[in-house]
């Protein structure tokens, strides 16, 4: 048998960064035709808004552009029976954007949902994760 190559394996000495722990995402979406309805950038960018009360704070704080943040939430907005977010024009007090009621139960909804599918499969993740290299 030939000997164990321990170098590759191990860290360098030299301060190389450890490789991060394996982690478990869930990435549920609702798709409406070829668009994404609702999916974790678009709760993300919900979440954001809500932080923040502007689509353009929200959308820095998510490292995403105005534009691309815009058309998450008009996407969205038109999937939806009523709208996620609720803005209103700039001007000398500046605008400002913020969540409906709509808004606040899509979070809700998609939060509890992935919850429960976690707790739901819980046995089969602690599997899943112990066959993953560390």
């Amino acid at each position: 048998m030939p000997a164990k190559n321990t170098r590759a394996s191990s860290p360098a000495k030299s301060g190389t960064p450890k490789q991060p722990k394996p982690a478990l995402r869930f990435r549920m979406r609702i798709t409406n035709g070829e668009h994404i309805a609702v999916g974790p950038g678009k709760i993300a960018l919900l979440e954001a808004i809500d932080q923040t009360g502007s689509i353009t704070a929200a959308a820095k704080s998510l490292e995403m552009s105005y534009r691309r943040a815009w058309l998450l939430l008009d996407e969205m907005n038109h999937a939806l029976r009523e709208p996620a977010v609720s803005t209103s024009q700039g001007g000398n007090s500046g605008g400002g954007s913020v969540l409906t009621d709509a808004g606040r139960q899509v979070i809700a909804l998609y939060r509890r949902i992935e919850d429960g599918a976690a707790a739901a499969c819980q046995q089969d993740i602690r599997a899943l994760m112990k066959l993953m290299a560390r």
